[in-house]
């Protein structure tokens, strides 16, 4: 089941963050704490591969309201959509462990955002991710410069470079599978 209550406690909580200044700016990166709960594990008793997707949700929610993105959203009624994303597991992420989860902007080109978020025990990464991201309007994906725009950022600029550039070209090649 979704975290519902989670989500929306990350969302209050970041709000009231906001609400005392602690702001975050496109290129800073947002860190959230928890605890892997009883409903994260899996029969073999470590965070369950699907929940940490669902539980970087609450990362990227954390950023959007500490960025003043979630107050755009609102205002242009904008959406968030995840297009694509890779991730890798080094350690795991077992019942009651405390978890630090760490989120950023790593690139951006002219209609997506490319975050970056990770799993973090003990000073140890334990998942990471990069995530293909857009803004919406109306159901499709609108330029970035728009968004940028609304947030005062219109000349910041973070092509993609390194593995985040070649992830993008590797993932355009990418075939879909046959229909029927």
């Amino acid at each position: 089941m979704y975290p519902f209550i989670r989500y929306a406690a990350t969302i209050a909580h970041a709000a009231l963050k906001v609400k005392k200044g602690d702001t975050l700016t496109l290129k800073e990166t947002s860190e959230i704490t928890f605890r892997c709960r009883l409903s994260d594990i899996d029969n073999f008793l470590e965070m369950n591969n699907g929940r940490v997707f669902t539980l970087y949700d609450l990362g990227r929610m954390d950023f959007t309201v500490r960025t003043r993105l979630g107050k755009q959203l609102l205002k242009q009624r904008w959406g968030l959509v995840i297009a694509g994303s890779t991730i890798q597991y080094r350690k795991r992420i077992r019942a009651f462990d405390k978890v630090t989860l760490k989120t950023k902007i790593v690139a951006i080109d002219a209609r997506w955002m490319y975050i970056e978020q990770s799993m973090w025990v003990k000073g140890k990464p334990c998942s990471s991710a990069i995530l293909r991201s857009g803004v919406t309007k109306g159901g499709r994906v609108i330029e970035i410069s728009k968004v940028l725009a609304a947030l005062g950022q219109s000349n910041w600029e973070l092509p993609p470079t390194g593995f985040v550039a070649k992830w993008i070209e590797s993932d355009a090649e990418r075939p879909w599978p046959p229909l029927g």
